[in-house]
């Protein structure tokens, strides 16, 4: 058996470097999308946060929907999304409340999560990946009963967020950069 000679194995290794190059910059892009949705996905919480909290206190929200809603009806008598939030804004007390402390306790896991992820903790990847599966599950179930296409398009980025987190958890197990 023959020896290859240097020449060889400097190009399998140069081969080698250009290749791991590659996959550095890709799994860096990756992180970059990660944390780029993680903190989407926090600044939405925050909203939530406030949105849920102003229902919850005020009418504040509902006015100005309905004043929005109103301009629109006005101008366009058929608009589906119009008389479609119009016909939300109806709601009694009690399902206003629901809605609030639904809204506030979603927000409030969301990051706490988040702050998780953003820190490297090895609890907030796996619980991430599970609230965001019961997010889309609720969510699609959701959307048999109200067929309103946002559901779907909230499942389809909370599923890219949890491959990302999925993807980020494997990456730091490999090279133990969990905390």
């Amino acid at each position: 058996m023959t020896e290859e000679p240097n020449y060889i194995k400097s190009l399998n290794l140069n081969e080698q470097i250009k290749e791991t190059d590659k996959v550095e910059k890709r799994e860096h892009k990756i992180y970059e999308v990660f944390v780029g949705a993680v903190v989407i996905k926090g600044l939405n919480a925050i909203l939530e946060i406030a949105l849920g909290t102003l229902l919850f206190f005020t009418d504040i929200v509902e006015d100005v929907v309905s004043g929005l809603v109103q301009r629109e009806i006005i101008e366009d008598p058929n608009s589906f999304v119009a008389n479609y939030i119009q016909s939300l804004l109806s709601t009694t007390p009690q399902v206003q409340t629901f809605g609030a402390l639904y809204i506030v306790s979603h927000g409030i896991v969301k990051v706490f999560l988040m702050a998780g992820l953003l820190r490297n903790k090895i609890w907030a990847y796996p619980a991430t990946m599970a609230v965001l599966a019961l997010f889309i599950t609720y969510q699609l179930v959701r959307y048999l009963n109200t067929h309103s296409i946002l559901l779907i398009f909230l499942s389809i980025f909370d599923a890219f967020v949890a491959w990302l987190v999925w993807h980020e958890y494997k990456r730091l197990q490999t090279t133990g950069k969990v905390g």
